[in-house]
């Protein structure tokens, strides 16, 4: 049987899923259209939460009108805020963060996350993880913005405390045009 080695936003929600139960809390942390608030908020169910970002209230409509369609709208708190912006609202630990970089699908080119700000929402992420808590973070390197996140990326991940967390990158090693990385960092349990 042939296996598709698939893409980095399906390698991301393949290291969630399991992770997610009935009552989790997650963070979107780049809201875009709203399809991974959509995903989250039917994987936490009714008892759970989901606390989304993006900075363009585009974002914020598309995703609102998602939930709303989908009937889960209830199970998330939108906000019109960066990313890097999420410790001074999340007031709880969270089980995920999930991190989709780039620009909003549909929309110009012209806003997209940069290596700052996602630097300074990764920080307030890890300090939001719960122990076995999973950041995952997907980087489109093919665009000018996209390869400094990654490179920042990689060297903040590359330093962070072993026996805290762990931390690995998942990437096509062989493809043309700089296809995306998928970057997981995951709280070791009893680590503070």
């Amino acid at each position: 049987m042939a296996q598709d080695f698939r893409s980095a936003r399906f390698w991301a929600a393949e290291l969630i899923d399991p992770a997610l139960n009935p009552g989790a809390v997650a963070v979107d942390a780049t809201m875009g259209n709203g399809q991974d608030t959509l995903w989250l908020c039917e994987r936490v169910g009714e008892s759970g939460r989901v606390y989304a970002f993006d900075v363009q209230r585009e974002a914020v409509a598309r995703t609102r009108q998602r939930l709303e369609a989908a009937g889960v709208a209830d199970r998330a708190t939108l906000y019109c805020l960066g990313h890097e912006h999420m410790a001074e609202v999340v007031r709880e630990q969270v089980d995920i963060v999930m991190f989709n970089l780039g620009w909003l699908p549909g929309a110009a080119h012209a806003v997209t996350t940069r290596a700052e700000t996602t630097l300074r929402a990764v920080d307030a992420a890890l300090a939001l993880l719960k122990p076995d808590g999973l950041m995952t973070i997907c980087v489109y390197p093919g665009h000018d913005e996209g390869k400094r996140e990654l490179e920042a990326l990689l060297h903040w991940a590359s330093t962070l405390d072993p026996k805290r967390w762990d931390a690995l990158v998942k990437c096509y090693l062989n493809q043309p045009n700089d296809p995306p990385r998928m970057i997981a960092v995951k709280r070791k349990r009893g680590r503070n």
